[in-house]
């Protein structure tokens, strides 16, 4: 994988990931890279994630570079997918790519036998949660 841009993640966050990922019945690639996103992140009090930061919730607009698709989404666990019609899920490859990204960030992410190039270009703060 290339040179990875600094994450920043809230301790809510973190804690609900580190669950969600405990419960995981498969190994998973997006699993595996899931937890050592978290190991590598910086941490942070919710209430001091710097604005323009992904966290779960937020909505979300980023571009595919390599083909210049522009998604928007909100970054959700999976038990929340139903909460909103334009849900990613955290243990998608994209997904998992955004968390703690913060705007104008890219960053290439394994995906199967390809990589995935995204650029986030907006982030919408998530509602209180």
């Amino acid at each position: 994988m290339a040179k990875l841009p600094s994450i920043t993640v809230t301790t809510l966050d973190r804690a609900r990931l580190y669950a969600l990922l405990d419960r995981q019945q498969e190994d998973s690639d997006e699993v595996d890279h899931l937890y050592a996103e978290l190991e590598r992140a910086h941490i942070v009090a919710p209430d001091e994630l710097p604005q323009g930061t992904v966290c779960l919730g937020s909505r979300v607009r980023f571009c595919e570079t390599a083909t210049g698709k522009i998604h928007q989404r909100v970054l959700s666990l999976p038990g929340d997918m139903a909460q909103y019609p334009d849900a990613i899920s955290i243990l998608s490859p994209a997904g998992a790519a955004l968390l703690g990204l913060s705007v104008g960030n890219t960053i290439q992410w394994p995906y199967r036998n390809r990589t995935l190039h995204l650029e986030l270009l907006d982030v919408q703060p998530a509602e209180q949660q």
